[in-house]
């Protein structure tokens, strides 16, 4: 067995299963999940008509670089979403399996491994992906914390200059998970420059990018940054997007990857043999999704009525804010976040992650601890009811 397989550690969900075994929930109260963040939203009748009707492309094997028809829409979304020119679709679009599949092979691909002393820096708390991917390439993580007392900006002054010069690969997450922060023009000029220095490469996570709440302010990506600061080649930096939370798809597995070309030409060739090419049938039902924006927006809304009504209810007994975007709370908790995450489930039949599971320690702490992600994927009346139950839970501390 592949001995890099040991330093991994179990995936949050599996540690929060472990953790509650022998917990259980009042019987009074309905189960209402809020730790995985799962849509639940419906998915668009359209979507699901789409990949009916592409079922007949099952006959053959679809190529890694996908269509030119799907490559060609997802180049004029971000032209769009982004307002920039579209990228080439030829040379600059990759359809992915999602973004998870792609953010994992891709620190793969791009990681020397014949170095020992190569570093992959990420957010923290972060996407456990980024760990596990890291580790798996034979790099060592490093975590740049994200806190309350910084508005959880990420801390670049973590590493020494030393540290980023063995950096091959940076994770960004924006919209982040699970704090919700969005990186503004400045934190990218940060970034742009420490890239330059240092030579490492740019991963942007945006799977959360379309779930925002005030239609006129739209989260900065990544591609759109680099376009205002003058780097159009989008050299060393590439974005990751899913349809999953856009689209309410999770298990339709279509995302993208868009960026420098020259990081492309190379990740396609590892995806060659990886052998991750996209179905023509999830190929259909990915265009069709990407074709509207009428079904996004109405996500949208239902989102941000679930934040105008949630956030105040818990907010008056758990600091917690509506974040930049996303469909995440952060709540801080007046105990442990592992005993405050067992006792709701125990007491009021409500589930929420534990923050320390999504982080590691690092300068001296977990920046996880003492906080819970409380997504707001169950439908309106189920995070009222929520709500309300962990006020009740909160007043009785």
């Amino acid at each position: 067995m592949n001995p890099r397989l040991a330093l991994l550690q179990p995936y949050p969900f599996e540690r929060l299963r472990q953790f509650l075994t022998g917990v259980v929930p009042n019987p009074a109260l309905s189960e209402i999940k809020l730790s995985i963040g799962e849509p639940q939203h419906a998915t668009p009748q359209f979507i699901r008509q789409a990949l009916a009707e592409g079922s007949a492309g099952l006959a053959n094997y679809p190529g890694t670089l996908g269509g030119d028809v799907l490559r060609q829409r997802i180049a004029t979304w971000v032209g769009q979403r982004y307002d920039i020119p579209a990228p080439d679709p030829g040379t600059q679009v990759l359809p992915v399996l999602g973004s998870r599949e792609a953010l994992f092979s891709f620190a793969q691909a791009v990681i020397d491994g014949t170095r020992p002393d190569a570093l992959v820096a990420c957010p923290n708390p972060f996407y456990q992906i980024y760990e596990g991917a890291a580790l798996l390439a034979g790099a060592r993580p490093v975590f740049l914390n994200t806190l309350p007392t910084n508005g959880f900006a990420l801390d670049l002054d973590a590493l020494s200059p030393a540290e980023w010069a063995r950096v091959q690969l940076l994770y960004v997450c924006t919209p982040n998970n699970p704090t919700g922060k969005v990186l503004t023009l400045k934190d990218w000029e940060q970034l742009f420059s420490l890239s330059d220095r240092h030579g490492f490469i740019i991963a942007s996570d945006e799977c959360y990018s379309e779930i925002y709440c005030d239609e006129t302010v739209k989260p900065l990506g990544g591609l759109e940054a680099a376009h205002k600061l003058g780097r159009h080649d989008y050299r060393n930096l590439v974005m990751f997007s899913s349809l999953s939370k856009r689209s309410n798809v999770p298990g339709l597995r279509s995302g993208f990857v868009a960026g420098d070309r020259a990081l492309l030409a190379k990740y396609l060739l590892y995806r060659t043999y990886h052998g991750s090419a996209m179905s023509p049938a999830v190929q259909h039902a990915s265009l069709a999704a990407w074709n509207d924006e009428a079904h996004v927006r109405e996500n949208r809304r239902l989102y941000a009525e679930k934040f105008d009504r949630v956030t105040p209810l818990i907010a008056r007994h758990l600091p917690t804010a509506r974040p930049d975007a996303g469909f995440y709370l952060w709540a801080q908790t007046p105990i442990a976040d592992t005993e405050f995450s067992r006792e709701l489930l125990r007491q009021y039949n409500v589930s929420v992650l534990p923050g320390s599971y999504l982080g590691r320690e690092s300068g001296g702490l977990n920046p996880g601890s003492n906080f819970v992600r409380i997504a707001l994927v169950a439908d309106l009346d189920a995070c009222l009811e929520a709500a309300g139950r962990i006020a009740d839970f909160c007043q009785k501390l």
